[in-house]
């Protein structure tokens, strides 16, 4: 079945759509509670910890519940109170799971921050939130105490595992001690839950604190972007779905598109603390079973590299994978990346579009060639896919105006979905910043700060952050296209576009390579055999470009680099590049 053939029910799921917020919802209820009051919660895995070569973990929704009673009693022995911050500094473990829904119960507001934070990152995030508490692991605990004497409201540290020793509370021992019971704060939609903090890419990160109402608001795009997570009635498929994905769960795509979500619909999810790379993913995939997965651009690109597939078997064959869906966002997919997740891995990838602030927006529900049965709309190659049911999504110009077919413009959300009613998807508000808050919108309108066009039946392409975005001889030039055109070149295994400032023409554009692992191979140690490859390599990218997209848009200079700087979200910083240009051009002049 291809992608043309499956049946556009777009416009019938929106139409039928509508909201149901209750007064009173808890994300920590709505995830975990109520599975573990079901008859089957004793035998139902919520988490699996998974490690290569190892004997797996798992906690059922019982255990997961009872530990996270125990660790809200130690929280609220230390002090925490409905409202106040508590900073989980944890990677994917079993620990992290139950940090969440113990301070989400207790009406606290969780503060996730990642385990590849710098002191500076870590300084900045728990002064700004005014943590009273850390939760941390050996990973984490030594960056968080050197920083703590910075931190005035930082009461306590409690230590995972190895970090016990470093740290004011043993985590485990005091949950020995705890009890097991504790009473839930009820907590309205409307009050806060997470105060997650932007990537940052283009200044400071800003914190923006999420409701317990926006986890309702992330669901119709996650079932649709996940072909329906199983939820078809066909295969027992209710018992077999298992997700998995490399996201941080302390950033908005691996908690509001990966645990959460997984939880709330009383799933199992994988727990996987190593680095990601594509032959442990792909192991790890055929060993835990995975249905379903969340997986960046750059994950998917580094996989089609390194197992691009042998003859007389795909890689779906190879590794024996069970994927029914795969979700992509964070940067474009490209139509490389789209073809080898449809021809190798047997999926149609569904890519998504949205941020910290207004999450799970827009994007795709291929369903992988299943029609007839009134869900799904066709994936196209290249395109960021459709606003979900029950969201308004339009490309609008600066005064607020949709704009005309095929024009560029900022990707918005209105506070309103199509039938008049308030989308529960929107951010309170940006953390003790509220002139940032109030420019994030023109009237109902939520600005993405994400560049987009839209097509006659809907669709969005995406054309890069407004300040990647740059002109160069009058032509408007958006990275993403030429990034997707240069992948597609076998040496190249990724890529960023920024603009070279030049007298002449404003700005050059310059692509910054990182070579495919048999090109690093074939590369000269020499400095002057090296001159000679990258020069012969670099016209060969040039007319590679020119062949397939516009004059104007071929990069006029190549850099090779070992590596691009990503955010821990897995975000190309093209902002760190052209800064880099910019001081190299001053210096130059």
């Amino acid at each position: 079945m291809t992608v043309s053939q499956v049946q556009d029910n777009h416009a019938a799921l929106h139409s039928g759509f509508a909201w149901f917020v209750p007064r009173y919802f808890n994300i920590a209820q709505a995830c975990c509670q109520r599975w573990a009051q079901a008859p089957d919660a004793t035998k139902r895995v919520a988490i699996h910890a998974y490690e290569p070569g190892a004997k797996g973990l798992f906690l059922t929704y019982a255990e997961l519940q009872a530990q996270a009673n125990r660790l809200s009693a130690v929280l609220h022995a230390q002090g925490v109170r409905p409202g106040d911050r508590v900073a989980i500094v944890l990677p994917q473990r079993l620990e992290t799971a139950v940090a969440y829904m113990a301070v989400l119960q207790m009406g606290a507001v969780a503060v996730p921050l990642s385990q590849l934070f710098g002191p500076q990152a870590l300084e900045y995030r728990l002064q700004d939130s005014e943590a009273v508490l850390a939760i941390c692991d050996e990973s984490t605990v030594e960056g968080v105490q050197a920083v703590r004497a910075s931190c005035p409201d930082l009461r306590g540290v409690i230590g995972v595992g190895g970090a016990a020793p470093k740290a004011d509370t043993d985590y485990h021992a005091a949950l020995v001690a705890a009890t097991a019971h504790f009473e839930s704060v009820p907590t309205l939609a409307e009050d806060p839950a997470i105060l997650i903090y932007t990537s940052g890419t283009t200044g400071n990160p800003k914190g923006a604190l999420i409701p317990h109402r926006a986890l309702i608001g992330n669901l119709t795009g996650f079932v649709c972007s996940q072909n329906w997570f199983g939820f078809d009635g066909r295969d027992n498929a209710d018992s077999q779905a298992l997700f998995w994905s490399p996201a941080d769960w302390a950033w908005t795509g691996g908690l509001m598109d990966a645990l959460l979500p997984t939880l709330y619909f009383g799933r199992p999810i994988v727990a996987f603390k190593g680095r990601f790379s594509p032959d442990v993913a792909l192991g790890l995939m055929r060993d835990c079973g995975v249905t379903h997965t969340f997986l960046f651009p750059t994950a998917l690109k580094a996989m089609m590299k390194a197992f691009p597939g042998r003859p007389g078997a795909t890689v779906r064959q190879q590794f024996k994978l069970k994927l029914q869906a795969i979700m992509s966002a964070g940067e474009a997919v490209g139509d490389a990346a789209f073809d080898y997740c449809q021809q190798q891995l047997g999926v149609i990838v569904n890519e998504m579009f949205g941020q910290t602030e207004v999450n799970y927006i827009v994007g795709n529900c291929a369903m992988n060639g299943q029609t007839g049965d009134g869900r799904g709309w066709p994936a196209r190659p290249g395109s960021m896919g459709r606003p979900y049911p029950g969201h308004r999504v339009a490309v609008i110009d600066d005064d607020g105006r949709p704009c005309a077919v095929g024009l560029a413009g900022d990707v918005a959300i209105n506070r309103l979905d199509v039938h008049g009613q308030p989308d529960p998807i929107f951010f309170l508000g940006y953390w003790k910043n509220a002139a940032a808050t109030a420019g994030k919108y023109t009237g109902d309108w939520c600005r993405t700060g994400d560049l987009a066009v839209q097509d006659e039946q809907g669709y969005l392409w995406y054309q890069g952050r407004a300040d990647d975005v740059f002109k160069s001889a009058g032509y408007r030039i958006g990275p993403g296209e030429i990034e997707n055109c240069l992948v597609k070149h076998p040496a190249v295994a990724n890529a960023a576009v920024v603009p070279k400032p030049d007298a002449f023409r404003g700005a050059l554009v310059k692509a910054y390579v990182v070579l495919a692992p048999d090109f690093v191979a074939k590369r000269p140690a020499q400095a002057g055999a090296r001159a000679l490859f990258d020069a012969e390599l670099t016209g060969q990218l040039q007319a590679h470009v020119k062949d397939k997209l516009a004059p104007y848009e071929y990069p006029k200079e190549v850099e090779f680099i070992e590596a691009l700087p990503m955010t821990t979200t897995g975000k190309v910083q093209r902002r760190v590049l052209r800064l880099q240009e910019e001081a190299r051009a001053r210096q130059a002049s």
